[in-house]
Parts: structure tokens; sequence; C-alpha cells
């Protein structure tokens, strides 16, 4: 079996060098390495084409959402509830694990097996503080939904070990086309080791089957001492994903510094280059890294300048939304819109603000009737429609 000489080796932590910003802004300080604002097309005020309606109300953060097929809900509210909204009426829904609710961790995101329908398979992440260490890790446990509980729970995975520091625990996940199930946790603040280590947990999108076994075709599943569930490394921290239907791939958008949110195309065995590359900056406004590509690191396909604070992901569905047909949703918690993103191909061109002021967007997904849905904190879930 294949040794981790390379691959085990810890990062050394980048001294940071203090430059000069001319006016510090609290949104992102400024950066005059060459070409790092050359990604960033100006963004568009809202054009106002679309109607809006709130079809849940009174959530606090509520982090993840599904749509069922009869039109109802199910929607993670991060202190820890289960919350089945169906006509009209919120019904708080029993037998969920025990979960640490501290700093960004909680009940996290929630998606449906694709043969929901025939096994009532429910997949959820969140904070959990069983196993190896004091404070909590990501854990992803499933379970069966009959419409009124939870049953049959198992852990189908638990990252290790636990850590105090209460931020970067990702998480979101996704099913590919065929069944297997990929999800994401954020460096959990320790960037010096996780992301580059692979036999760490932490800074990582992983790769399970359905019923939480490890598929053999992973690409460190026979490298000695490497966690097998890793399909990528060298991630921060991954809030948005979705499985593109035309491309076959699964997209993230991830958390960077002070600057340098990224969209990342999801590749086997691949190194996106946290923390030794970026396109962003210590939030004392020292510099992290002079570099922001290194030879067998990946690129990202877009990165943000300043920072959006990117939160949920969605593929826009051309049936409803002709005029946005292959446009991308992205969710921003810091400047509180709904981002359209204009695609050619994978390169975004264009940039538009929707639900401007409407406040901080905690997800976005498309719903099975093919409509966009957004997750607000505070005020709850609201439906965008095209106007005729």
């Amino acid at each position: 079996m294949k040794k981790l000489n390379l691959l085990r080796r810890l990062i050394t932590p980048v001294l940071p060098v203090v430059f000069t910003i001319g006016i510090v802004s609290t949104s992102c300080g400024q950066d005059d390495r060459p070409g790092i604002f050359e990604n960033t097309p100006t963004i568009q005020d809202d054009a106002k084409n679309y109607s809006t309606e709130y079809i849940v109300e009174g959530l606090t953060n509520p982090w993840g959402m599904v749509i069922l097929a009869d039109g109802s809900l199910l929607i993670t509210e991060k202190e820890g509830k289960l919350i089945h909204a169906k006509n009209g009426t919120k019904t708080e829904i029993p037998g969920l694990p025990e979960v640490s609710s501290r700093g960004q961790g909680g009940l996290l995101d929630i998606v449906l097996h694709p043969n929901f329908e025939s096994n009532q398979w429910v997949y959820f992440s969140y904070a959990s503080e069983e196993g190896e260490g004091e404070g909590a890790n990501t854990a992803i446990m499933r379970a069966r939904f009959d419409g009124s509980k939870l049953s049959d729970q198992q852990v189908l995975y638990k990252a290790s070990p636990n850590s105090k520091k209460g931020q970067h625990f990702g998480t979101r996940m996704a099913f590919d086309d065929e069944g297997y199930l990929y999800f994401s946790i954020g460096d959990r603040g320790d960037r010096d080791v996780n992301p580059q280590d692979i036999t760490q947990d932490c800074g990582k999108v992983y790769r399970i089957h359905g019923d939480g076994t490890i598929p053999e075709s992973n690409p460190f599943y026979n490298e000695e001492g490497a966690k097998k569930a890793i399909f990528s490394y060298g991630h921060r921290n991954p809030q948005g994903m979705f499985f593109h239907p035309e491309y076959k791939e699964i997209w993230v958008n991830e958390h960077g510094p002070q600057g340098g949110d990224e969209i990342n195309i999801v590749q086997k065995g691949a190194n996106f280059g946290w923390p030794l590359v970026s396109y962003g900056i210590n939030y004392d406004n020292s510099q992290l890294t002079e570099i922001t590509s290194k030879e067998g690191m990946e690129q990202p396909i877009y990165y943000w300048v300043p920072s959006i604070a990117p939160s949920g992901f969605g593929l826009v569905p051309g049936d409803v939304y002709p005029d946005w047909a292959g446009y991308l949703v992205v969710g921003s918690l810091k400047f509180q819109y709904l981002e359209l993103l204009e695609m050619d191909g994978k390169e975004v061109v264009g940039r538009t603000k929707l639900l401007d002021g409407e406040g901080r967007l905690r997800n976005v997904t498309i719903g099975p009737d093919h409509y966009i849905y957004a997750a607000i904190e505070g005020k709850g879930i609201i439906k965008i429609s095209p106007k005729n």
C-alpha cells in the first residue's frame, strides 16, 4: 500500500506580512496582487422581473430545506429542530440526534435520497459531540420519515477529533446521478493542519454510498492511513453544493477568508489549495499568502472579491425561468441578497442581485416543481416566480 510521505506532510504556517491599505473597508481589505479583481464582474441591480411569496414564515435560522412531492417542506433550524411545514402549519418532527448548537455548528443541511418516495430516507448533517475529544464535529445521519416522525436513525459518518472551535463545520450535501452522496466539512478553523492532510478529517469533500459504506473507487481508498471517504481536499468551508446534470459534476461554493470566496468543480483526488493558495487575505488585513495558483492545485472557476459569504447553491431550470436558463443562484449572508450568475459554459459573465435587502440568505434550492426557494434568517422560506 502506498505511503503518504507527501500527503501526510503538514502545512508550514505562513507568516503574515502586513501591507498598506488606502481605505480599510469592513467588507474587504484591498489587495494589489496582479489580476486579483479581474474575475469579478460588476454586479447589476435587481431587475424585478419576478414576484415573491413567503410560503413559510416565523423561522429563526433555517439552515437546510427540501420540498416534498406534495408541496410540503422539511426545514432544519440550526438550534436543533426539524420543521414540517404543510398547508400553513408548522410541526416539529421528533427523532433527531443530540445536536451541538454552538458557534456555526448545529442542525445543518438536509437532502432526500433519490428514491425517497419508495424508501423514505432523509439525510442530515449536524454538529455532534459524540466521539473522540471535547467539543464537536460534523456528522452525517440518515433516518426514515413517514410524514410525522423519524425512525431507523443511522449515523453514516462522524468527523474526528472533536474541536471546541466553533467555526467551519461546512456542510452541504448532494447526491449525483449514480447514487453517491457527497458532503463537505470545513477546516474547523485549523487551516495549518486539516485541509492538506488526507489522514485528517476536515477541509474536505467526501463521497459515500447512500448506506454509509465507502466506495472502493474513492481516490484514497487504498492509501495507508488516509480517510477513505475523502473525494477532494484543500477546501476551506464549502456551504453550497449541487450536482450539475449537464456536466455530471459536483459544484461547490465556499467561504474564503477576507476576499476570495470561490466556486469550485469537485474532482476526484484533487487538491483545491487552501491555505497554500488563495485570492483572499487575513481578517486583520495581513497577507495570507503571496500566491494565487500553484502546480498540482486546482483553480476556482470563479471567485468573489470582496467576499459575499455564500450559502446555498442552485442551477436555474429553463422551463420555469427561460430568461435565466443555466444561470446559477447563490445566497449572500454578508450583503443580504440572492446572487444570480449568468453563465457562458463554465464561465461567469454577469451578476445580478435578487431579493436585495430581504435578509441574510442562508440557503437556496430548486424544488421538484423547478421553482427557486430561498431561506432567509429571521423570516422564513420565500418562493420566486417569473413575471409573465
